[in-house]
């Protein structure tokens, strides 16, 4: 069955599914397969529960008089396929985003000032992969004038596979530093892939929002048009802004072409902060969102999914940064934590995951830094930390549940505390016993 015929199928439905216990009347159903699970069990399911149409590569479900199974050669293909299709057809103004750290923050922001004035369909919560960004771009509707696509990428080529899915019209790289390098490969591999994004929009007559400070950005998209956003007193940038303070939530300045400048206070921890709410204003600005609502989108905005977020507990004041780490967001989250004024402050940190053959270069870095800074307060959580840190009088830790067994015999109280590590160590689980 062609694309076209599987579409023609899908605007009868009610939206798509790749989850079987989650099959409504109406849906179509895709039947991935991974490591652990191959979805071609529960199409009979899918169908039985309501599902207009289940898309498979199992031949031995293909049956003629059932019109209901869709049989492809790969699912996955099919699904990217079809968003791709389904995408061009619409023809709404797509934005891409990506980037080592901080797309996530970005996209949410760019979102919230562009829905101030449009009607905006934006990547919900992580769905950035192969199968997340079709899953969202199927999800445009003729009333979306916009869609905000995140991201992401572990390996060289998904950038690649992604655009060929969403196709942006614009692509905005937040920055690119040292992650994932046992599927990059090296830093280089890095920027490659980031900047796959930035070959797309070559090839498509596409336009780059580019940080003006960020010089490997700038090397990057060279070539390409250009929207620049960053540090202030600079030519030719659309927005220019800086921070006025940190303590603990930014409060940074802005302002449009040397014109009027608008103070915002945000809900944001991080001096790192600013550079994706300028990136924010800057695509809102572009797109014509005036800028009172610009500045009312970022202040108002309030992060979750414990990026950057502050917590007041019974007992601390926690800054839990816990859902990723690589050595640029770390390094980062520790210079933001040493400027900020308070008493009595404690770190607990967990390994970056990752990082293939520069991983303990890279971790005894971060405990170099943890040094610099004064820090004497400080427990380290994972192997990897513990291979750089003896006897540097830090508490290491093996893994969160060791630290949350000392948490029990030794209540902490009375502190402000960053928890920053790789989603895996486990780190969120520590907050209830803080």
């Amino acid at each position: 069955m062609t694309i076209e015929e599987i579409y023609s199928r899908f605007v009868e439905c009610e939206g798509v599914t790749v989850d079987s216990r989650r099959c409504s009347a109406g849906l179509m159903f895709f039947a991935l397969k991974g490591e652990r699970f191959d979805g071609n069990m529960f199409v009979r399911e899918a169908l039985e529960q309501g599902c207009r149409y289940a898309v498979t590569d199992d031949s031995s479900l293909s049956d003629p008089s059932d019109k209901r199974i869709i049989l492809v050669d790969d699912v996955l293909t099919a699904l990217q396929r079809l968003a791709a299709f389904h995408r061009w057809r619409l023809g709404t103004v797509v934005i891409g985003i990506t980037g080592t750290n901080g797309k996530t923050t970005t996209k949410e922001l760019t979102n919230a000032v562009m829905s101030t004035t449009y009607n905006v369909l934006c990547t919900q919560g992580n769905l950035n992969n192969s199968i997340g960004v079709p899953l969202t771009v199927l999800g445009l509707k003729p009333e979306h004038e916009y869609a905000v696509i995140e991201m992401g990428a572990s390996h060289p080529g998904d950038i690649n596979e992604l655009v060929e899915v969403c196709q942006p019209d614009y692509g905005l790289v937040t920055n690119v530093g040292k992650a994932h390098l046992s599927g990059f490969g090296s830093f280089e591999g890095v920027k490659r892939t980031k900047g796959e994004l930035y070959d797309w929009l070559r090839g498509h007559g596409g336009t780059a929002f580019v940080n003006r400070d960020n010089e490997h950005l700038q090397q990057m998209s060279s070539g390409l048009p250009l929207i620049e956003y960053g540090k202030p007193w600079q030519d030719g940038l659309l927005v220019e802004g800086e921070v006025i303070e940190c303590n603990p939530f930014v409060r940074f300045r802005w302002r449009c072409r040397g014109g009027e400048w608008h103070e915002v206070q945000t809900r944001l921890i991080g001096a790192y902060n600013v550079d994706n709410a300028l990136a924010a204003i800057t695509v809102g600005l572009r797109f014509g969102v005036p800028e009172e609502r610009a500045s009312e989108a970022v202040a108002g905005y309030v992060p979750q999914n414990n990026r950057s977020q502050l917590t007041e507990t019974g007992h601390n004041c926690l800054i839990v940064d816990a859902y990723n780490a690589n050595p640029t967001s770390m390094a980062a989250a520790i210079e933001n934590f040493s400027m900020i004024q308070a008493s009595d402050k404690m770190l607990i940190l967990g390994d970056m995951r990752e990082l293939g053959d520069v991983s303990r270069q890279e971790h005894a870095r971060i405990v170099e830094m943890l040094k610099e800074k004064g820090f004497s307060s400080v427990w380290l959580v994972g192997e990897e930390f513990a291979a750089v840190a003896e006897g540097c009088g830090y508490r290491l830790f093996t893994d969160a549940e060791a630290v949350n067994s000392a948490l029990m015999s030794e209540p902490v109280s009375g502190k402000t505390i960053l928890v920053k590590g790789s989603n895996s160590i486990g780190l969120t689980k520590t907050l209830k016993y803080l």
